[in-house]
């Protein structure tokens, strides 16, 4: 019987810091969960095993490990020695929670990581500018680049924003498109 307990409080364990880490549900602490699961623990070890689960979830979340990997991860991390290793028990909850949570922690990622508006469409054309379309008496022939960009939130009306670009413009955007790309390949570089 002691080992069923120790097994649903595990698992009560990782579905709260699932709540905590993956779905932004303020109403569960670390108090709470230390406090319902584990009252017997002092707050140290609570935090030691808590700090570790977390560790856990978060490695294999992040790695949105298939079933081969998982039992691969699982298995490396029993036969690991010293303070850093997990029990068999512990091995199998981990298991069986990445099992049925692994859709919903994924798709909770997944919108974490999704910037808010988003881009939904972008139009873009040159035209060259009439005299009579400036309002102007002399003529300009000096080709312009006009840009549409769609942006919108989940679940709501795109709007539009319409850009207008002379040529030194467009170049001042590519050099800091080049620019960002260029810290984004040393960033990747690095990790």
């Amino acid at each position: 019987m002691a080992d069923a307990d120790s097994s649903k409080s595990l698992n009560g364990l990782l579905n709260g810091i699932a709540q905590i880490v993956y779905y932004n549900n303020s109403e569960i602490t670390e108090e709470l969960l230390k406090n319902e699961l584990y009252p017997d623990l002092s707050v140290e070890e609570f935090h030691v095993l808590l700090e570790k689960m977390k560790g856990l979830l978060k490695s294999v979340a992040s790695a949105d490990m298939d079933q081969a990997q998982l039992e691969a991860f699982l298995t490396a991390q029993v036969r690991k020695q010293g303070g850093g290793a997990v029990s068999s028990a512990q091995a199998a909850a981990l298991g069986r929670f990445w099992r049925s949570q692994r859709a919903r922690v994924r798709e909770s990622l997944l919108a974490l990581s999704r910037w808010e508006p988003a881009l939904r469409g972008l139009a873009w054309r040159v035209d060259l500018q009439t005299s009579a379309s400036r309002g102007q008496h002399q003529p300009a022939s000096a080709p312009v680049a006009l840009l549409e960009l769609e942006t919108g939130r989940a679940g709501e009306d795109s709007e539009f924003l319409c850009l207008e670009f002379d040529e030194e413009k467009v170049n001042q955007v590519l050099q800091k498109m080049a620019e960002v790309q260029e810290c984004i390949d040393r960033i990747v570089h690095q990790s």
